[in-house]
């Protein structure tokens, strides 16, 4: 348990480390929250500073919650001297990475979505899944335009996937699902809301299928 708790902390100050924030230190600028949404991730970033410097906070954003659910649970542990193989391990190391980066305390625990983590966490955790959850998302980017609901698309695509294929919803892998999808759900609540009025922010450049649904055929 003690293994646990300082491993998941230890994930939560990687989560912490902000995509944005690494990329502000290398190519300068101003913060990604005094910019269009006031979002730290990928999609303010593509929006306010261009694709360059979104990829980059994408590839952080996405490592670190790679690194956090593959790398450090094998790290060796000093009171034993070898790495734990505790199943939950990963699972935990992943949710901290995700909490830290929603929620990190050197920011006044006012962080990003965390999506771009989640889908570092998925991709480590449940390789099987990735193609779909990825598939998912750009489909309902390229029909809407909505990166908020493509968002929670992928994440009701994972626990379908854990569900139906994989160990079933009433195991730890799909309470872990399960979890991050309400996770994915609370901190979009307020996209939700405004998509319901229909006042969500369009990606409109990403919407490639929805215009060609758009296009009225010639008389």
């Amino acid at each position: 348990m003690l293994e646990l708790t300082a491993k998941f902390l230890l994930a939560y100050l990687l989560g912490g480390l902000m995509g944005g924030d690494v990329m502000r230190r290398f190519a300068g600028g101003a913060d990604l929250r005094a910019s269009g949404s006031g979002n730290v991730g990928a999609t303010n970033a593509l929006r306010t500073r261009g694709p360059r410097f979104a990829l980059g906070v994408l590839a952080i954003d996405i490592g670190k919650g790679m690194v956090a659910a593959l790398a450090l649970p094998n790290l060796t542990w000093p009171l034993s001297g070898v790495a734990s193989h505790v199943a939950m391990l990963p699972y935990a190391c992943g949710l901290g990475a995700a909490l830290g980066h929603c929620y990190p305390v050197f920011q006044k625990f006012k962080g990003g979505k965390g999506v771009a983590t989640l889908a570092g966490v998925f991709i480590a955790l449940l390789p099987v899944a990735a193609p779909w959850l990825i598939a998912a998302f750009a489909l309902v980017v390229m029909l809407s335009g909505y990166v908020s609901l493509a968002s929670i698309a992928a994440g009701v695509v994972a626990l379908f996937h854990v569900a139906c294929f994989g160990v079933g919803a009433f195991s730890f892998q799909g309470a872990f699902t399960a979890a991050m999808l309400a996770l994915i759900l609370f901190k979009h609540r307020d996209n939700i809301a405004r998509l319901y009025a229909g006042s969500e922010s369009r990606f409109e450049k990403a919407r490639v299928l929805g215009r060609l649904f758009d296009r009225k055929p010639a008389a």
